[in-house]
């Protein structure tokens, strides 16, 4: 009696020290795991240690098993070989940027049919359950729309010595195929171009040559629809309005101006007029008779031609949507436009969605209770290090959110709209840890995180398919072990070509087609599409 007495407690001691055993194997053998995943095996140290705790896990016993841990955080601690370290290491290295063909996996995900799904998709019951986790339907929706604005951004002639310095270097009947985009299924009908008439920071290029194609106006954008087969898949037909931000935002971090101009005054009176800052407004709304490209303003031209897709398809009996999309800047200006469509094209009521990257406050509490009582359903991605979404009034909102609910009535005050869905830059563990913030605006780097973003308490996903490389292409931020070049996008030779007949370099003359003209602004025919 007294021996079963005694062997009672033995066993429940032996049963605890077992699964406390079976614990710490289980956390040696993950972590292991992650280190050979991460690593390759290429450090003698953790090779050491593998061997090691291979041959004490074989004993099971737990002191052993526990010096073998203490073994791998003594490893860990050294400064060139730190566990820490290894687990920040993406699974890139340099060499798997060398170009092997078709033995490289495709940095594009599959395509599925989500034409029963896209009202949810596009914000009908706000995004609920969607984005934490984010849904990989949804993942890629936003990835789609950002690739067209960074389209934008990709064939902009940007060079101060060109004649061409503001205008896209291509027409927009090969802008797609130009830029890799036809597997998108869209067609650009028409392009933007934007003028301002307040003295607004540098948002407009200039060339700094005499002649140029225009001293007032910049191209901003365009308007694409969706072909046949893609708007099978996507259930309806979609117009896709994309506008540009600044090319170089930093220059109006600080100089962003906070005054209002009234918007809306058809419908709001008195203290409830709806008003949205001013540069944004004179960029929207700036036209002139004496100019070439700005003779009807942006908002004119686009919803001129929204407006004609609309009344086309509507007659053929198709269900339409419209989907504005814009990055900074041109976050500001998508949400001005989908305002504008919504009030005036009734044929799209609740049907209209934008989705914007890093886009500023644009008007004040008027225009965003106007823009949920049009039913216009908004999605802003925001990279948490991101000082744009901040602005304008980042000192006053500051502070006067911390009042609410006292302020939260203020009409004065700037207010974001829609849904937010926030990021986190430093999740990747491409990115490098002292980045400069500036460079956590760029609109690569937000679809680079979108694309590695599950949910708020999980860390980059290891499935990403976005390619790495992208990051870098007007950055510097990827880590200096994958030899990725800084700022890598750019026109070969900077424009310039060789003359093989007499050996010099010179500057190329556009095809007549790719060459800004008024005449060549007009709305693409629908049939061709």
């Amino acid at each position: 009696m007294e021996k079963s007495m005694i062997k009672t407690p033995l066993r429940k001691l032996r049963r605890r020290r077992t699964k406390r055993s079976w614990k710490l194997k289980q956390k040696l053998k993950l972590a292991w795991k992650s280190i050979k995943i991460r690593v390759r095996s290429h450090l003698p140290g953790f090779l050491l240690a593998k061997k090691r705790l291979t041959h004490v896990k074989s004993r099971n016993q737990e002191p052993e098993l526990a010096q073998a841990a203490r073994r791998i955080c003594k490893i860990s601690n050294d400064a060139t070989n730190s566990l820490a370290y290894l687990l920040q290491l993406p699974k890139y290295s340099a060499s798997d940027f060398l170009d092997r063909g078709d033995m490289m996996t495709p940095a594009a995900s599959p395509r599925e049919n989500i034409s029963k799904a896209w009202r949810e998709l596009h914000g009908s019951k706000n995004w609920e359950n969607l984005l934490d986790p984010l849904h990989p339907w949804l993942r890629r929706e936003i990835t789609k729309y950002g690739e067209f604005v960074e389209s934008v951004y990709d064939s902009l002639d940007f060079d101060p010595l060109s004649e061409f310095c503001g205008s896209c270097r291509y027409n927009r009947n090969k802008l797609f195929e130009e830029l890799g985009l036809t597997r998108h299924g869209y067609k650009v009908t028409k392009y933007i171009y934007a003028m301002s008439h307040v003295d607004v920071p540098q948002w407009f290029l200039s060339s700094s040559l005499g002649e140029t194609w225009s001293k007032d106006s910049n191209w901003m954008g365009f308007v694409a629809v969706s072909g046949d087969r893609e708007s099978l898949r996507i259930g309806r037909r979609d117009i896709v309005v994309a506008w540009r931000g600044t090319v170089t935002p930093t220059e109006w971090f600080m100089d962003l101006r906070t005054s209002k101009e009234p918007f809306d005054c058809k419908s709001e009176h008195g203290k409830n007029v709806v008003k949205v800052q001013s540069g944004f407004f004179s960029i929207y709304n700036s036209k002139s008779e004496l100019t070439r490209y700005n003779k009807e303003s942006a908002s004119e031209q686009t919803m001129e031609e929204v407006k004609r897709l609309v009344k086309f398809f509507k007659d053929r009996g198709e269900e339409v949507s419209l989907t504005v999309t814009g990055h900074s800047l041109g976050g500001a200006l998508a949400l001005m436009n989908a305002y504008e469509a919504a009030r005036d094209v009734p044929e799209l009521s609740g049907n209209v969605s934008v989705i914007s990257f890093g886009a500023p406050r644009v008007g004040n509490l008027a225009f965003k209770e106007r823009m949920n009582s049009l039913g216009v359903k908004v999605l802003r991605v925001v990279n948490k290090q991101d000082i744009v979404p901040k602005l304008p009034g980042i000192v006053f909102n500051k502070v006067l959110n911390k009042l609410n609910p006292i302020t939260s009535r203020l009409s004065w005050v700037y207010r974001h709209v829609g849904t937010q869905l926030k990021l986190d830059v430093f999740t990747s563990p491409y990115i490098k840890q002292d980045s400069d913030l500036a460079g956590c605006h760029n609109l690569e780097v937000y679809l680079h995180v979108l694309d590695g973003f599950h949910r708020k308490k999980s860390g980059f996903r290891v499935n990403a398919r976005r390619d790495v490389a992208s990051v870098n292409k007007s950055t510097d931020m990827l880590l200096d072990h994958l030899r990725i070049p800084e700022c890598w996008y750019q026109v070969a030779h900077k424009g310039l070509i060789l003359n093989k007949q007499t050996g010099r370099w010179v500057k190329p003359v556009r095809a007549p087609e790719d060459i800004p003209s008024p005449l060549s602004t007009g709305p693409r025919p629908i049939h061709s599409l």
